[in-house]
């Protein structure tokens, strides 16, 4: 479909996710007991009392095959630093990659992205290789409302290490997996944006992983994308995540998993409602996007069906659409902004 005021053409998710409860899943991050080496070792006692994640999903959901190959990760905080590790089962362990902020992804890869304002925009992504070659960047809106990567930024004062169980670069059918560790500083993610630094017990984020994996072939003894003799390109990734998000785009954080931080394994979390208040919202905000490519302006008429009472303000070219919850407003702009305001 049609995107208004010069976004970018991408689809939307699928049934299953527009017709379902929203239920994203929910990683409970303990504190980490000691500073680790950061050496690539996801089975180090370092990690031992982290909850490891559900295996990876294919993207699209449960109406595409189970990932042929498992992966799961781990993650860990304390006030200075977030912990991350992550394991990518297969014998298929390749990496070309060599320069900071190259596109990672024409390799296997591993993923991360994190949304610490849950807004949906400001966001970080993080992707690596095989070779520990690293890119990093921000997004100030998401690529459905036009959003550009600033690839300039870095994480200042980031370690990452990959352990690989077999050999790089080196087809064999002894290889095992590769593993990965990831250590970010609060400090370099605060400076962008208003989320207090370092979390506190009770916060929680937005976040999910992604594992791109590539069909290949071997040639000359190296592995090699394999190529669709029809387009004479590469056939499409595997996108193996944590939370599918329903469309070969991992770039709607509505639907990501909650991250929250806790003292130890006991901690529980319920999803606020206002997140489901949100996310009704955010389906009348996917339906005004449609409008307005059939005719070119917003409409101050509810699209969607819910039950609950969201009222929709428009101009010429912008919308607003939120819901009156007790004593709260919560909200949705044209742009995909979330946010809530206390009201008397």
């Amino acid at each position: 479909m049609k995107i208004a005021n010069k976004l970018v053409e991408v689809p939307l998710p699928n049934d299953e996710f527009l017709k379902s409860k929203f239920a994203p899943p929910v990683y409970i991050c303990h504190r980490a007991k000691g500073k680790p080496t950061i050496d690539g070792d996801v089975f180090k006692p370092f990690w031992d009392h982290a909850p490891r994640t559900q295996p990876f999903r294919d993207i699209e959901g449960a109406c595409r095959p189970a990932p042929a190959k498992e992966t799961w990760a781990k993650l860990l905080w304390d006030d200075e630093n977030l912990y991350i590790a992550a394991i990518l089962y297969g014998e298929e362990i390749f990496a070309y990659v060599t320069e900071r902020d190259d596109i990672i992804f024409h390799d296997n890869d591993f993923e991360f992205f994190l949304d610490r304002e849950n807004t949906t925009q400001n966001y970080f992504e993080f992707e690596m290789n095989a070779l520990n070659t690293v890119w990093d960047l921000i997004l100030p809106k998401s690529y459905l409302n036009g959003g550009t990567p600033l690839d300039g930024f870095n994480f200042n004062g980031m370690e990452t290490a990959v352990k690989i169980q077999g050999e790089l670069n080196k087809p064999n059918p002894n290889n095992e997996y590769w593993s990965l560790e990831i250590k970010i500083p609060w400090k370099s993610i605060a400076k962008h944006g208003s989320a207090s630094d370092p979390p506190v017990v009770g916060d929680y984020y937005r976040f999910n992983f992604s594992r791109v994996q590539w069909q290949v072939e071997v040639k000359d003894g190296q592995y090699t994308r394999k190529i669709n003799p029809e387009t004479n390109r590469p056939y499409p990734e595997d996108n193996w995540v944590y939370a599918p998000t329903g469309v070969v785009n991992i770039h709607y954080p509505e639907l990501w998993a909650f991250l929250v931080f806790a003292d130890d394994a006991a901690a529980t979390f319920e999803i606020p409602r206002h997140e489901y208040v949100k996310w009704e919202l955010r389906k009348e905000y996917y339906a005004q996007r449609a409008h307005y490519a059939r005719h070119n302006l917003y409409t101050p008429q509810v699209l969607t069906q819910s039950n609950e009472n969201i009222k929709v303000e428009t101009t010429v070219s912008t919308f607003q659409a939120y819901v009156v919850d007790g004593n709260k407003r919560i909200n949705i702009a044209h742009d995909g902004y979330t946010w809530m305001e206390e009201i008397t």
